[in-house]
């Protein structure tokens, strides 16, 4: 049989803070490897290696972990920061059956955001919120005590209009002179 090689995608997965690329293995290959780089310059960090039923894993950074299943190879990127943003490539060889294919490459750019910067947006926009909020508040305090002075006013204005029928009286203390 010959070996198939298919033009398939790479599925990138975002599941509890990693990224998972999962590439399907090549159909009928008994021995072939996967590789996957980071960076322009193709830095390596994570390869499998398959030769008959032999699987060897490597790995040159802590963040990256190999799986291996009868279908698929996986590369699982934990506890990535903002410095691992980048270009990642994927690589696979096939050494047996002949004829050997040499690497074909396929890019995925992936943005890692910083667990501070969703804090600081999170509090930002509880903040603003909270601001919206208390303005809104203050203006409807402002317009109630306004409407209370100016419905006071209108009351002790009524009552001591000069023009009306009972004018306001003074008390008037008289003095009594005692004759003796």
């Amino acid at each position: 049989e010959q070996p198939h090689i298919s033009e398939s995608q790479v599925i990138v997965e975002f599941e509890n803070g990693n990224f998972r690329f999962t590439f399907p293995n090549p159909k009928n290959v008994s021995e072939f490897s996967m590789t996957l780089f980071k960076g322009n310059g193709k830095k390596e960090i994570c390869a499998l290696h398959l030769s008959g039923k032999k699987v060897i894993p490597k790995s040159n950074v802590t963040y990256c972990q190999t799986e291996h299943s009868n279908s698929s190879t996986t590369f699982t990127l934990k506890n990535l920061e903002r410095k691992h943003i980048d270009v990642y490539t994927y690589c696979l060889e096939t050494f047996l059956p002949p004829p050997y294919i040499d690497c074909r490459l396929k890019e995925t750019y992936l943005y890692i955001q910083d667990k501070e910067d969703c804090i600081s947006v999170g509090v930002m926009s509880w903040i603003i919120t909270g601001l919206i909020a208390f303005a809104m508040i203050s203006c409807v305090c402002c317009v109630v005590a306004c409407c209370l002075r100016n419905k006071n006013q209108q009351c002790e204005s009524s009552s001591h209009e000069y023009n009306s029928e009972y004018m306001p009286m003074a008390a008037v203390n008289v003095a009594k002179k005692t004759r003796i």
